[in-house]
């Protein structure tokens, strides 16, 4: 998977298409990625013990890989990679930085 933990994405399609945000968490089994204050769904949280409330809770769910892009220089750009001093590398393929 191209995408890591941290990266600052876009959304390419869907609902929330054009929002930006980090990656919280990348999901390699599945393809799929969670993007901070993307795809946020309302769960509905019984109570707890007999005497407390119930809750809404705000939630951001899985989104397909596929469908975000990293960011550079706020346009999205597709990841390459390079093998340099041994190592390999995360290059942009627009400019040909390595991120």
């Amino acid at each position: 998977m191209k995408i890591k933990k941290g990266d600052n994405v876009i959304v390419l399609t869907g609902k929330d298409k054009g929002k930006t945000g980090a990656v919280l968490e990348t999901m390699a089994d599945t393809d799929k990625v969670i993007v901070e204050g993307v795809q946020l769904v309302t769960k509905h949280q019984k109570n707890k013990r007999s005497r407390s409330q119930g809750q809404l809770i705000e939630k951001e769910m899985p989104i397909h890989v596929s469908n975000v892009a990293l960011l550079e220089e706020k346009k999205p750009v597709r990841v390459g990679y390079k093998v340099e001093d041994g190592k390999k590398v995360r290059i942009s393929r627009a400019s040909g930085k390595t991120i």
